[in-house]
């Protein structure tokens, strides 16, 4: 019998391959009914026509989701500014949200924040990040900021060791919700910048307009800088723009 792409099966093996995911996180598709597949034995088959169905609906270019998927990479390093606090919780919702696609550990940092831990979770799952499910499995953790702006390395740090032995890429969101002194924010950036370089992590840093509104051009050159990528985002729109390194004499 000719093969063809209505009968062509796949395997999770040859999915994950070409969607650029885990081969789990393939199978927890196939478990949760989100992509169309058959089971064979033990193994789990997917017709290439059923793929391209998930694809073209997977596939929202023009969601937030979409765009953030297309510009993020592993690792990265990327600050992103917020017009206010609604779009920079939906920015944390969609930043983890392609995460989990990647079958990450999401890792939220809060500090200076006007709500609750409970609250923001409860934002996640607004903005159609299923947080609940994901905290119960143990792919979401939230962790509490004493100092906004203070130890944010040493905290990152400390989660990569614990959870060195799981494999997966760590992809963690900090914030800048309130005002914050120029300097100390700048260094720990800088220092984040570097454990990004050394290390399986996607970590972008989100500040809305009011909390850097009095940071001069310069200082605002010096933030980009310590960062792969930068997004901004405002009710009008999305920008998204790669830096590129000085090149050598």
């Amino acid at each position: 019998m000719e093969r063809t792409p209505e009968t062509e099966l796949l395997g999770a093996e040859d999915v994950a391959g070409l969607m650029g995911v885990k081969e789990s996180t393939v199978w927890r598709w196939c478990r949760e009914g989100k992509l169309p597949c058959l089971k064979a034995g033990k193994h789990w088959r997917v017709r290439r026509t059923a793929l391209e169905d998930f694809l073209k609906k997977s596939e929202r270019p023009q969601t937030l989701v979409g765009q953030l998927s297309s510009f993020l990479r592993v690792p990265d390093n990327v600050l992103a500014i917020a017009q206010n606090r609604d779009i920079l919780h939906r920015l944390d919702a969609s930043f983890f949200r392609v995460g989990e696609a990647h079958d990450g550990l999401l890792v939220k940092f809060y500090g200076g924040e006007d709500k609750s831990e409970d609250e923001l979770v409860s934002r996640f799952e607004a903005n159609g990040l299923e947080a609940g499910r994901l905290r119960r499995e143990g792919r979401l953790l939230m962790r509490s900021e004493e100092v906004p702006v203070g130890g944010r390395g040493d905290q990152l740090v400390r989660i990569v060791e614990e959870e060195a032995g799981g494999g997966r890429a760590v992809w963690s969101s900090f914030d800048w919700a309130v005002d914050i002194e120029l300097d100390a924010a700048l260094e720990q950036q800088e220092r984040l910048a570097e454990l990004v370089d050394a290390r399986q992590l996607v970590v972008k840093t989100a500040a809305i307009e009011e909390a850097i509104e009095e940071w001069s051009a310069a200082a605002l050159v010096r933030a980009q800088s310590s960062h792969s990528g930068t997004i901004l985002a405002s009710a009008g729109g999305l920008w998204l723009s790669r830096g590129t390194r000085m090149p050598s004499f």
